[in-house]
């Protein structure tokens, strides 16, 4: 039996907000552009280099009621704000109006989640939202003064070892 695995995982800064549409048969479906960056050199006299490939993201409202995807993307995300997104990569073509051949290359988005405002890093104490297998409040970075257990440091204990 042969098995296959087409994931995609990225993480990156939206372009501009989401454009959010309603099928003719009443299905929600958000389109975005997410930025991803990559930088080399800089170091023993070259020039720093960067390079920005942009992905086209499409995510449907799923089957049932409640929110669905395309309803989380259309309140919560809005240009330049950082996501985590993850989906399967898809490729289709298409006659435009002049009868030419389009290729078209795009994420179907499966989870996302919102990591930080525009353009920043992660940001711990805010709860990370959407729909992911992720916890739904962002890990806060340990202390080191254990603050939060203080009966813990004290040395009379009643364990044997």
């Amino acid at each position: 039996m042969s098995r296959s695995l087409n994931k995609v995982m990225l993480i990156g800064n939206l372009g501009a907000d989401p454009e959010i549409r309603t099928t003719s048969n009443g299905s929600k479906v958000a389109q975005f552009s997410l930025a991803t960056s990559r930088s080399w050199g800089g170091q023993g006299g070259t020039d720093k280099q960067e390079k920005t490939e942009w992905h086209k993201c499409v995510a449907w409202n799923g089957k049932g009621g409640g929110m669905g995807l395309a309803d989380i993307i259309e309140r919560y995300c809005k240009k330049g704000e950082k996501l985590y997104v993850e989906g399967r990569i898809e490729y289709r073509q298409y006659q435009d109006k002049e009868n030419q051949t389009k290729y078209v290359t795009e994420i179907n988005v499966r989870e996302i989640m919102l990591l930080g405002g525009k353009g920043g890093d992660f940001d711990g104490g805010a709860p990370p939202r959407g729909r992911s297998a992720a916890p739904a409040k962002g890990a806060a970075a340990p202390s080191g003064d254990f603050e939060e257990f203080p009966g813990g440091l004290e040395a009379d204990d009643d364990l044997p070892f």
